[in-house]
């Protein structure tokens, strides 16, 4: 069972009518939804964020008590940014993401300005896996959510979530491989990957707002 969704009170009170309880929700989440885009396309995220909203204000009835409005936001996002990945490709170059990468959609993103070498070679690294399990990777490293959560946000079995997270940690592992100058940089990454992990989630979040 989830626990109890303080988001779903602002919820309730927007579909009363009180606009002031969305722009809260909004607000709240604004800077996880631009740090959600920001490492996988290199322009027009603030487009894509008003797009996002705009679903979520269009279908807000649909949120369901059993989840979390921030897995319905993030599952919104989610959709929007395939649709933007889809529309860069020919209409006869059908994408699969489970194979192709958000470097390879979209070689320029954004710039991290991460504080440790470790810390931007797994930003480099979690570009160069397929976008499936590098948005898996990224929910769980830098929003915190767990299996359960990232099953709701994503439409998919727990299990399957398990399953990605798995299989993501292993296609970093190689990225990681390839990326780190040094032996002993790579070394050091691999050992300390949940805490350069969880350090770096810091410094994205202080830099979404930049």
């Amino acid at each position: 069972m989830l626990s109890p969704d303080p988001d779903l009170q602002l919820l309730a009170q927007w579909r009363d009518g009180q606009s002031s309880a969305g722009e809260t929700l909004f607000l709240r989440h604004f800077d996880a939804l631009k740090r959600f885009f920001r490492n996988k396309v290199s322009s027009g995220m603030e487009d894509l964020m008003q797009k996002t909203f705009l679903v979520c204000v269009e279908n807000k009835e649909q949120v369901r008590g059993d989840s979390t409005f921030r897995s319905y936001l993030f599952g919104v996002a989610h959709n929007v940014l395939r649709n933007h990945l889809r529309g860069k490709r020919r209409k006869d170059d059908p994408v699969d993401f489970g194979t192709v990468s958000a470097a390879a959609l979209d070689p320029t993103p954004s710039v991290y300005v991460a504080g440790r070498q470790e810390q931007q070679t797994i930003l480099l690294a979690l570009r160069q896996i397929p976008l499936m399990y590098q948005v898996v990777l990224e929910l769980y490293y830098w929003e915190q959510m767990e299996r359960n959560e990232i099953a709701a946000t994503l439409d998919i079995p727990p299990g399957t979530a398990a399953s990605r997270l798995r299989r993501g940690r292993a296609l970093l592992k190689v990225e990681l491989e390839g990326l780190a100058e040094t032996p002993a940089l790579l070394q050091q990454t691999l050992t300390n990957l949940d805490d350069w992990a969880a350090g770096l989630a810091a410094g994205v979040r202080r830099g979404a707002a930049n």
